[in-house]
């Protein structure tokens, strides 16, 4: 099976799952996020679902929680194997995320995650290359959450294969989030 195919594939099951709106499969928020790195550019679409009932280290009105995070995205590379052409791809991900928050869930938040990403094709862009589609990805970020519901966010993110195959030269992203929270 072609990664395209297993990637589309993969997309039709994650909207069957959001179709799935029962209280405890219902969407608690959703993103859009743009990124970019060394001559790489990514958009990205997201769905979130909170970690119910769950509040580690609650003290003076803050504790650690988290969501789960599905994500597709569109990838551009400017410089695709180190020419001046450029190439397109998609990347879908899951990501668990543990956020520091306030109890309400509103005002500053920190958060880091680490997940698994899956590329409809090898990314191979000015010269970092990686040689497999399937990639971990891990952030830290930070941002605000008002209370209409609105999170705006900055994150660092990096991606890599972990070392299962070589070239494994890693890709750097500065990503900037909005979302919505239900």
């Amino acid at each position: 099976m072609s990664m395209k195919k297993f990637a589309l594939k993969l997309t039709v099951a994650a909207v069957a799952m959001i179709g799935l709106q029962t209280s405890s499969y219902a969407v608690d928020s959703v993103s859009v996020e743009a990124g970019a790195g060394s001559k790489v550019q990514m958009l990205r679409l997201g769905a979130q679902w909170d970690w119910k009932n769950t509040a580690w280290w609650q003290s003076n009105g803050t504790h650690i929680g988290g969501y789960w995070d599905l994500t597709v995205a569109e990838w551009h590379e400017k410089r695709y194997n180190n020419t001046d052409s450029s190439k397109n791809f998609t990347d879908i991900g899951f990501t668990p995320v543990f956020r520091f928050q306030r109890d309400d869930k509103k005002g500053f938040y920190g958060e880091a995650g680490i997940g698994v990403h899956l590329f409809s094709s090898l990314y191979n862009n000015d010269t970092k290359k990686l040689s497999t589609a399937f990639q971990f990805g891990d952030h830290l970020g930070t941002g605000y959450v008002f209370a209409n519901g609105l999170d705006v966010g900055l994150k660092l993110q990096h991606f890599s294969n972990g070392g299962i195959k070589q070239p494994n030269g890693g890709v750097n992203f500065a990503v900037l989030k909005a979302a919505y929270r239900f």
